[in-house]
């Protein structure tokens, strides 16, 4: 899945951030990753990354962050680990969840764990810094390019393929589906 960042102009490093613009950036894919911290450092963060749960509960530790992006999916484990590790050290993180399978009972949980926002991939670095200053009580902006009914679709059908571990047969009869169609659209890109 194509992640999009986009370099739009930085914004003005206000006191929109407070005294301490400590964010810590967990993603596993690597590219994504480097370019989103960048966009962040830009609009004044002081950018730390994490490439595992391992690893961003770790930083999350040694440092607890006031702003953290965590990815729900990552390599080792799940993005949640990561965010209850970030509360035990610091109460008042601003936590924003990525995720390229988004789903209400993740977003519910991650919700209750302390996120203040959820976002699904691809984001690009205006919506996730808008998350993180929104003010308590604000309402986030309707997207200006919502997921197509092509891709929740598409979303929904990795979403329930990965809980039947990857399996094709269970995945086809969970979802009421003749196998051959979900082999052919599982073989294909992600729409937009």
């Amino acid at each position: 899945m194509a992640d999009k960042i986009e370099h739009s102009e930085p914004k003005d490093p206000d006191t929109t951030l407070g005294a301490d613009p400590s964010l810590l950036i967990v993603d596993d894919d690597g590219p994504f990753l480097r370019r989103l911290a960048r966009a962040m450092e830009s609009r004044g963060f002081a950018v730390d990354v994490a490439e595992s749960v391992a690893e961003g509960i770790a930083k999350s530790r040694a440092r607890p962050p006031k702003y953290a992006v965590v990815d729900l999916r990552l390599g080792d484990g799940n993005g949640l680990d990561v965010i209850e590790a970030i509360r035990k050290g610091r109460e008042d993180t601003r936590v924003i969840v990525l995720t390229g399978y988004g789903n209400i009972a993740t977003a519910v949980t991650a919700v209750k764990l302390g996120a203040v926002d959820y976002l699904s991939k691809p984001a690009d670095a205006d919506d996730i810094y808008a998350a993180l200053t929104q003010r308590p009580g604000e309402k986030a902006d309707v997207p200006e390019n919502p997921m197509s009914a092509d891709r929740v679709r598409w979303e929904h059908i990795q979403r329930v393929y990965e809980m039947c571990e990857r399996n094709v047969s269970e995945t086809a009869r969970r979802l009421n589906m003749h196998r051959r169609t979900l082999q052919r659209i599982l073989a294909k890109r992600a729409p937009k």
